[in-house]
């Protein structure tokens, strides 16, 4: 079995480019119209371990150099999904999506969603409501953009229903590969016991950026990630035939990507399994973690919750 390409430079034949150091440095690496999708979760300016808190304008400005750069590196038919939450001063907050649309706008991109990703766990607000969701907002470089509905498509709520007149009378009135998730996603996110959890405070899960990579990419399409993290972007791209580029400035976190992929090509990776419900105290018997195996080469599955090239469970794995 060919074991993965991992450069720690932009390399074009390479299946994960994996960069230490600023995002910026990357970038100017990296071709014009090279890359399908960016996909990222920039800091949020809150003073957190990984980042050095700024004034908003600074930290608006900062954005705005990094998203031109991903402009000149996306393809016509590309996308780029911005996924952040609130800058918080003072207990006031504003919505870095709201306050970061005007730079995508001001470089001729077009909003096509505000997905709001909705999640249980998070912080206990005693002067406001605590807050549970954050937004991805997702722009297209172009009208002509790849978008496949197909491999995202989720369990129809009714999927028996059938039109009970008219010239389509007995047949199904919905898709019989399932309905669009909509705009509203309910993704648990990670943390405390959460399978995918590792050192980094504030991680995607896989199940996230599947979404967006099997609906806005084709196979061997390029994703940047250029706040990469601990890699989960390159871990939900390379599950699906996609090859990624990413940079994370903090040598730890890309330790615990290197980790996460090397035990995703012994197939030895957990991650929390897409058919799993939302935790019920009331029906406790959850399915248990898939494990990733990255085949080079090779989509684990091409549609969001098919079964093809299935994943596998470990037996008397029970957490």
């Amino acid at each position: 079995m060919e074991s993965l390409v991992i450069a720690s430079n932009f390399v074009s034949s390479a299946d994960l480019v994996l960069y230490e150091g600023d995002c910026l440095d990357l970038l100017s690496q990296i071709p014009d119209k090279f890359v399908k999708l960016v996909v990222t979760s920039p800091p949020y300016n809150l003073g957190k371990s990984y980042e050095n808190r700024l004034h908003l304008d600074k930290y608006l400005a900062q954005q705005r150099q990094v998203i031109k750069e991903c402009a000149r590196v996306l393809d016509d038919k590309g996308s780029i999904c911005w996924q952040v939450g609130n800058y918080v001063n003072n207990g006031e907050i504003v919505p870095l999506d709201i306050v970061i649309y005007p730079i995508f706008f001001d470089l001729g991109f077009k909003l096509r969603n505000r997905i709001v990703w909705q999640f249980g766990h998070g912080l206990h607000a005693s002067k406001r409501f605590s807050g549970r969701y954050e937004v991805v907002i997702w722009f297209t470089k172009s009208n002509d953009y790849t978008f496949n509905l197909d491999a995202i498509r989720i369990p129809q709520k009714y999927p028996n229903k059938k039109y009970f007149k008219g010239p389509k009378k007995g047949q199904l009135s919905g898709n019989p590969l399932g309905k669009n998730p909509g705009d509203i996603w309910e993704i648990p996110n990670v943390k405390a016991n959460h399978v995918e959890k590792t050192i980094h405070p504030c991680q995607f899960p896989v199940e996230l950026i599947e979404r967006l990579i099997l609906s806005m990419t084709d196979e061997k399409d390029w994703v940047l990630d250029p706040f990469m993290g601990v890699g989960t972007t390159a871990i939900a791209s390379l599950m699906h035939n996609r090859r990624a580029i990413g940079a994370e400035l903090l040598p730890e976190y890309v330790q615990v990507a290197k980790d996460r992929i090397a035990l995703a090509e012994k197939g030895d990776l957990r991650i929390r399994p897409k058919e799993r419900p939302v935790y019920d105290p009331d029906s406790p018997n959850n399915i248990p973690p898939q494990y990733v195996k990255l085949n080079r080469g090779l989509a684990q599955q091409p549609a969001l919750l098919e079964k093809k090239a299935a994943y596998k469970t470990k037996k008397k794995e029970t957490k």
